[in-house]
């Protein structure tokens, strides 16, 4: 029997509107291709189904966002995800982090606590934990949607007030995020320099 119970899906997050970088991230290449495809080939790599947040993007399955869960930036997705499929967990990753690979990806699973009700990396910034590469559980849904009731709608604060198992990046680099032309021109030359 197919069941959806201990399943880890991939969830893209690729609904942000790039005020600050001037055209759709999800768009971007870094590594000859569509950032959102070379997230959506990174999950697929280590997820039963990968899914994309907000908006159908090239053939991809799509998670609509859900209005009882509207303003509420990527945790709006990410709740929705997990309301649509809430007996699987999610790795969720956003599509502007073009230095995270399947080594990342590979350590965060390995490194998994499923009785927690999320995993997730410890920013090397601020030592709060970073929501936009990390584990979701299927156990803490209750939690999430209890939480967002009280108000939270940033997915960070979520993760911070609830049962999280955090871990240290192996890479300072892995979750560093891209929000400017000046920032992506920066990570070209990086990634190139390290290939």
């Amino acid at each position: 029997m197919n069941t959806e119970k201990n399943k880890l899906f991939g969830l893209i997050l690729a609904g942000g509107h790039s005020q600050r970088m001037g055209q759709d991230k999800a768009l971007m290449s870094y590594h000859g291709k569509p950032q959102a495809e070379y997230v959506r080939d990174l999950l697929a790599g280590v997820c039963a189904g990968v899914f994309i947040s907000g908006r159908p993007y090239s053939g991809m399955p799509a998670i609509e966002d859900m209005p009882s869960f509207a303003d509420a930036g990527p945790l709006t997705g990410i709740l929705s995800a997990m309301t649509a499929h809430p007996k699987a967990s999610w790795l969720v990753m956003a599509c502007d982090l073009p230095f995270t690979d399947g080594k990342t990806l590979r350590y965060l699973i390995e490194n998994r606590d499923p009785a927690k009700a999320a995993t997730a990396f410890i920013s090397t910034h601020d030592g709060l934990p970073e929501p936009l590469c990390s584990i979701w559980e299927a156990g803490g849904y209750e939690h999430f949607i209890s939480i967002f009731k009280q108000g939270a709608r940033c997915p960070r604060q979520t993760l911070a007030k609830s049962d999280t198992h955090l871990i240290a990046q192996q890479n300072p680099r892995w979750l560093d995020n891209v929000n400017t032309p000046e920032e992506y021109q920066q990570a070209l030359k990086d990634l190139n320099i390290s290939i």
